[in-house]
């Protein structure tokens, strides 16, 4: 492992994990009800068990991104704080992005799972 490997900050590996999931989690995140952005990455780190932490600098772009994709659609509401807050919900478009994506990932794990417990798919290499 090379040295700047091993001093990289230790939540690098979580940012390079959701770089490619975030839009996936932030999209389960609302199946669950509309939420502020605060409450996603709140309801993201609590449901990893407390694994995964969103970052405002990654979260914010990231629900900028979904909003012009049509996969999600905000509006300000009043939290329960009674502070004006931009609540963002899914669309049925998001639903189906978030049924494929589901579906991806799906593969990806199982492929990965095959890979590190040795299984082979059509004997061996």
């Amino acid at each position: 492992m090379s040295a700047a490997r091993e001093n990289r900050n230790p939540y690098q590996n979580r940012v390079e994990l959701l770089q490619g999931t975030l839009d996936m989690l932030i999209l389960q995140t609302l199946q669950w009800g509309p939420q502020h952005g605060y409450g996603i990455s709140q309801a993201i780190r609590i449901k990893s068990g407390e694994v995964l932490q969103v970052e405002t600098g990654s979260l914010y772009p990231a629900l900028h991104r979904l909003a012009r994709q049509g996969w999600v659609r905000s509006e300000w509401k009043l939290t329960e704080s009674n502070q004006r807050a931009k609540f963002y919900r899914i669309t049925a478009t998001g639903k189906k992005q978030l049924a494929s994506d589901h579906g991806r990932w799906q593969q990806m794990v199982e492929a990965i799972g095959a890979i590190m417990s040795g299984e082979l798919e059509r004997g061996e290499p």
